[in-house]
Protein backbone atom coordinates (compact mmCIF):
# COMPACT_ATOMS: atom_id res chain seq x y z
CA UNK A 1 0.00 0.00 0.00
CA UNK A 2 1.21 3.69 -0.52
CA UNK A 3 1.92 5.68 2.57
CA UNK A 4 0.27 8.88 1.02
CA UNK A 5 -3.15 9.89 1.32
CA UNK A 6 -5.09 11.13 -2.15
CA UNK A 7 -6.96 14.31 -0.68
CA UNK A 8 -7.60 15.13 -3.53
CA UNK A 9 -8.38 11.91 -6.12
CA UNK A 10 -10.56 12.86 -8.48
CA UNK A 11 -12.16 15.84 -6.83
CA UNK A 12 -11.36 18.19 -9.23
CA UNK A 13 -13.42 19.96 -12.15
CA UNK A 14 -10.67 19.00 -14.45
CA UNK A 15 -11.83 15.18 -13.12
CA UNK A 16 -14.94 15.16 -13.95
CA UNK A 17 -15.18 16.99 -17.30
CA UNK A 18 -12.76 14.51 -18.80
CA UNK A 19 -14.22 11.30 -17.10
CA UNK A 20 -17.39 12.45 -18.13
CA UNK A 21 -16.36 12.87 -21.87
CA UNK A 22 -14.34 9.52 -22.11
CA UNK A 23 -17.24 7.68 -20.80
CA UNK A 24 -19.52 9.94 -23.72
CA UNK A 25 -17.03 9.03 -25.81
CA UNK A 26 -17.21 5.54 -25.39
CA UNK A 27 -20.98 4.60 -24.93
CA UNK A 28 -20.69 6.59 -28.89
CA UNK A 29 -18.17 4.38 -30.23
CA UNK A 30 -19.61 1.22 -28.59
CA UNK A 31 -23.33 2.03 -30.00
CA UNK A 32 -21.65 2.88 -33.76
CA UNK A 33 -20.06 -0.94 -33.26
CA UNK A 34 -23.22 -2.25 -32.65
CA UNK A 35 -24.72 -0.27 -35.45
CA UNK A 36 -22.00 -1.15 -37.54
CA UNK A 37 -21.95 2.36 -38.43
CA UNK A 38 -18.15 3.70 -38.91
CA UNK A 39 -19.16 7.72 -38.94
CA UNK A 40 -20.37 7.73 -35.53
CA UNK A 41 -17.82 5.47 -34.48
CA UNK A 42 -15.21 8.20 -35.40
CA UNK A 43 -17.30 10.86 -33.52
CA UNK A 44 -17.10 8.29 -30.40
CA UNK A 45 -12.71 9.02 -30.73
CA UNK A 46 -13.45 12.37 -31.15
CA UNK A 47 -15.24 12.61 -27.95
CA UNK A 48 -12.73 10.79 -26.19
CA UNK A 49 -10.14 12.94 -27.75
CA UNK A 50 -11.71 16.55 -26.73
CA UNK A 51 -12.35 14.88 -22.84
CA UNK A 52 -8.44 14.02 -22.63
CA UNK A 53 -7.78 17.51 -24.00
CA UNK A 54 -10.10 19.71 -21.86
CA UNK A 55 -9.43 17.58 -19.06
CA UNK A 56 -5.53 18.74 -19.26
CA UNK A 57 -6.46 22.30 -20.25
CA UNK A 58 -8.62 22.69 -16.85
CA UNK A 59 -5.70 21.33 -15.07
CA UNK A 60 -3.79 23.94 -16.62
CA UNK A 61 -6.11 26.53 -15.95
CA UNK A 62 -5.98 25.41 -12.36
CA UNK A 63 -9.20 23.69 -12.09
CA UNK A 64 -7.38 20.58 -11.60
CA UNK A 65 -5.10 18.73 -9.10
CA UNK A 66 -1.75 20.42 -8.66
CA UNK A 67 1.00 17.14 -9.42
CA UNK A 68 2.73 16.45 -5.69
CA UNK A 69 6.18 15.75 -5.50
CA UNK A 70 6.56 11.86 -6.90
CA UNK A 71 6.87 9.16 -4.61
CA UNK A 72 10.26 7.43 -4.43
CA UNK A 73 9.51 3.42 -5.43
CA UNK A 74 11.27 0.47 -4.44
CA UNK A 75 14.79 -0.07 -5.85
Amino acid sequence: MADHAHDNHGKTPAAWTAVTLVMLGFLIGSIAVVMASVWLFVAGVVVIIAGAVAGKVMQMMGLGATPGPKAAGPR
